[in-house]
């Protein structure tokens, strides 16, 4: 079964070159940190991943990233969205050099998946082959193993995780237990990137049946 892509929309973004003192203090910047770029995206999941792939390719930290509650149907404004994310590097060129990667990744290479025709039952099922420094401390894992990223509805989440887990050589390493603040759950997986492929096959197989036939046990 084929099912449609979803991509995020990043909503809004801002640098700023030199933050206040204050600020850097409340964010608890090192002291080299001296620029931000700050973004928003209408999907929480795709933008953490955009994050840990923005600290692969330019010289930046992840210094804040939130979910907002209730998720971006009933987000605090036109350009909330459903997280924001700040990223933080020695100067502008580097957190635009970051935000730039955020903005490539959430439009081509992180997305959802669609399991009826107006996206209300979505998945997400993403292998980061290689983690850099945000989700690999957000996981426990060293920088550069495999995640197997898997997001979904509370049940679907549950069940689709026992199905990864016992499909392949995996660890997990980080569970959401449902609800997450957009009312999702799932976890991080760990292991060989084979290995977390077939994990995250199996947890939308898994899930594509639940749609299929909920009430069928």
């Amino acid at each position: 079964m084929t099912l449609e892509r979803i991509h995020a929309e990043i909503l809004a973004v801002r640098i700023i070159p030199n933050v206040n003192d204050e600020l850097a203090k409340e964010l608890q910047l090192k002291p080299e940190l001296r620029s931000l770029a700050i973004f928003t995206s209408t999907i929480d999941d795709v933008g953490y991943t955009a994050l840990d792939e923005a600290t692969k390719r330019a010289d930046v930290e992840v210094v804040y990233a939130k979910s907002f509650y209730a998720g971006a149907s009933h987000s605090s404004g036109p350009l909330s969205g459903e997280m924001i994310g700040i990223l933080a590097g020695p100067n502008p060129d580097e957190v635009r050099s970051g935000i730039d990667s955020v903005i490539q990744t959430a439009e081509s290479d992180a997305y959802f998946e669609s399991l009826n025709e107006d996206g209300s039952h979505a998945i997400y099922a993403h292998v980061v082959s290689r983690t850099g420094s945000y989700l690999s401390k957000e996981a426990g894992i060293k920088q550069g193993e495999a995640l197997a990223y898997l997001i979904a509805p509370p049940l679907e989440a549950v069940y689709g995780l026992d199905a990864a887990l016992k499909s392949a050589d995996v660890e997990l390493v980080k569970f959401f237990g449902p609800p997450s603040e957009t009312n999702f759950g799932g976890g991080l997986l760990t292991g060989t990137q084979s290995a977390c492929q077939a994990a995250a096959d199996a947890f939308k197989e898994s899930i594509i049946q639940i749609a299929q036939s909920p009430k069928s046990y």
